[in-house]
């Protein structure tokens, strides 16, 4: 089962792609207008990732990003929501990180053993194509997170971290 969907238009008209590669893959990819230095920066430095990543239409914030950017040091992002009754914690551990073009981690908060996220930037003539992919313990583990919503959040997230990247890439001119 193969599924796809498309971010609203922004103002760079970048698009972002999720698909099932398998009963176990998720794919996302999309290109922003900036360098991978930039774009990996936005993606490792808690004060920047704190201000793209919870998507504003699910009316959650991030109530505090914790990042030890290297291989063994971990990660945990406290999310609170006014519907919620208790904040969620998601966290893990750097598995890999290569500056400017590639960055993994686990994702621990959950009993299966979580997903393995892998993010690549690869630059070509001032722009970035990022590509995210996650591989999830099990088919239900990947159900589970699709049926949660988790996954369909990306386009909108991915287009808050292109609103974030136009106040740090110089403009041309």
């Amino acid at each position: 089962m193969q599924t796809s969907k498309e971010s609203e238009p922004s103002t760079m008209k970048n698009r972002t792609t999720v698909e099932r590669k398998s009963d176990r893959e998720l794919v996302v990819t999309r290109s922003f207008d900036g360098p991978a230095r930039i774009v990996f920066e936005a993606w490792t430095k808690p004060e920047l990732f704190k201000r793209w990543w919870a998507p504003k239409s699910s009316g959650m914030a991030i109530l505090s990003c914790e990042m030890d950017v290297r291989v063994g040091g971990g990660y945990r992002l406290v999310f609170g929501h006014a519907a919620a009754k208790q904040p969620m914690a998601f966290f893990g551990k750097y598995i890999e990180v290569t500056p400017h073009s590639r960055l993994a981690w686990t994702n621990e908060e959950s009993d299966d053993g979580g997903a393995v996220t892998t993010l690549t930037f690869e630059e070509k003539g001032g722009k970035t194509l990022l590509v995210m992919h996650d591989l999830y313990p099990s088919k239900e583990a990947l159900d589970s997170a699709i049926a949660s919503g988790s996954t369909s959040a990306m386009p909108e997230t991915l287009a808050q971290l292109d609103e974030l990247l136009l106040t740090l890439v110089p403009s041309e001119g």
